[in-house]
């Protein structure tokens, strides 16, 4: 017997460059390189800009990329991602995902329905085509979405809405052979909505190997961007509300007596225009497109430092993907987080804690880092190690294989 054919359901694909996207992309291409049969029904690309890529206008589009048969459906991009609006985005993929999940399960008779959330609603898509053809239900967790959305105030967990948001969310999740997410405080929380410990499972983000280390690259956007000789302190991702980032304007607002330090936001998002008028009067900050693939590593080379922001409440909700980037590019971190929570657990020994919307801590700490160069080597020394141990793309998907062959077993 092989090994398990899959049908994987999940809102973010490749070529999104940044996000969950190039996660299910990477466990569809490695799982079938190993033999498995992977279909995965996915949305239209639209992150991080929210909006919708003309290149894939129409209904429903298949292809086969790079040995995964892939079946684009129709969804709704909202250009203003908040409230009402988002649920919409989230609802629209799952109708659309049905009608794709219902033909795959009866003709291709899947071995394991792998459902990818956000979005969770697309779960009832998963459990329908998983009933329909026998197979084992495996949901992933990137993010707690509802939680997510009370820490952004997007909704009121003591409200209606908030508490039938809860129900849903726990009942969808406990219809899991497996369920999976990304950290040990995520798993927690699993335990915490009902999922008994045997049916969860550790499934890690990784270092993109794309992202390795170019210093030639670096000290050409270094002049490109004027910032030869500056102490930089970088974040570069989603630009939305759950990262907090306006702390960053407020700390340049208190670093703007130190013309050697700059801070260079690189990214995309719902929240971008209106950061970027927040920022306008100050010169020693800076904000950029997030960067093609090919000027990744060359980015976060040219970073001394890098900035997690992440608003309170939010730190054991999701771990930000883009963290395994900062530490496999051997440069330290500055995280916003209280002590205790799974991202502080992850930056300890290499990098400094903050308490969330401190922008005055903030400042100071990267003050600490810019004057003391031998601290900064041996954080980023220690950030390097930590990725090879923990976010290591080939013994994190081996594990993940293992776990599919029981699964089904």
């Amino acid at each position: 017997m092989g090994p398990p054919s899959l049908l994987i359901i999940g809102l973010n694909y490749t070529p999104e460059p940044v996000g969950i996207g190039p996660y299910t992309a990477g466990l569809c291409e490695t799982l079938v390189r190993s033999g498995h049969r992977i279909t995965a029904i996915v949305g239209k690309p639209y992150y991080p800009q929210w909006l919708a890529d003309p290149a894939y206008a129409g209904g429903w589009l298949e292809a086969e990329q790079n040995g995964v048969r892939l079946v684009r459906c129709p969804h709704y991009v909202p250009r203003n991602p908040t409230g009402i609006r988002r649920f919409a985005h989230l609802i629209s993929f799952a109708i659309s995902a049905m009608v794709p999940a219902v033909r795959i399960a009866l003709r291709d008779r899947p071995q394991v329905v792998f459902c990818v959330a956000p979005a969770l609603v697309s779960v009832i898509t998963a459990i329908l085509a998983a009933w329909l053809c026998g197979a084992r239900l495996w949901i992933h967790i990137q993010d707690f979405e509802v939680e997510a959305a009370f820490a952004t105030g997007l909704m009121r967990k003591n409200s209606l809405h908030g508490r039938i948001a809860l129900w849903l969310e726990a009942w969808l999740l406990r219809q899991g052979d497996r369920v999976s997410t990304i950290s040990p405080q995520m798993l927690a929380k699993l335990g915490e909505k009902g999922i008994p410990q045997e049916r969860q499972f550790e499934l890690r983000n990784w270092a993109d190997a794309r992202f390795a280390s170019d210093p030639a690259g670096a000290d050409e956007l270094r002049c490109e961007w004027g910032l030869t000789g500056k102490t930089v302190a970088l974040y570069s991702g989603n630009i939305a509300r759950k990262q907090g980032i306006e702390i960053l304007i407020d700390a340049a607002c208190l670093l703007q007596h130190r013309q050697d330090i700059a801070i260079v936001i690189c990214g995309e998002g719902p929240n971008r225009a209106a950061l970027a008028e927040r920022a306008r009067s100050l010169g020693n900050i800076q904000l950029h497109n997030l960067q093609p693939v090919g000027r990744m590593g060359a980015m976060l080379t040219m970073a001394d430092l890098h900035l997690l922001p992440q608003i309170a409440g939010a730190a054991d909700l999701v771990l930000p993907s883009k963290l395994t980037n900062m530490l496999a590019s051997g440069k330290p971190v500055i995280a916003t987080t209280d002590p205790g929570t799974g991202l502080h657990g992850e930056i300890m020994g290499c990098g400094i804690s903050v308490p969330p919307g401190n922008a005055t801590a903030l400042a100071e700490a990267i003050i600490a880092l810019a004057d003391d160069g031998q601290r900064r080597t041996a954080l980023g020394q220690a950030a390097s190690c930590r990725a090879a141990e923990r976010w290591q793309q080939d013994a994190i998907l081996a594990r993940t294989a293992k776990e599919l062959e029981v699964l089904v077993s």
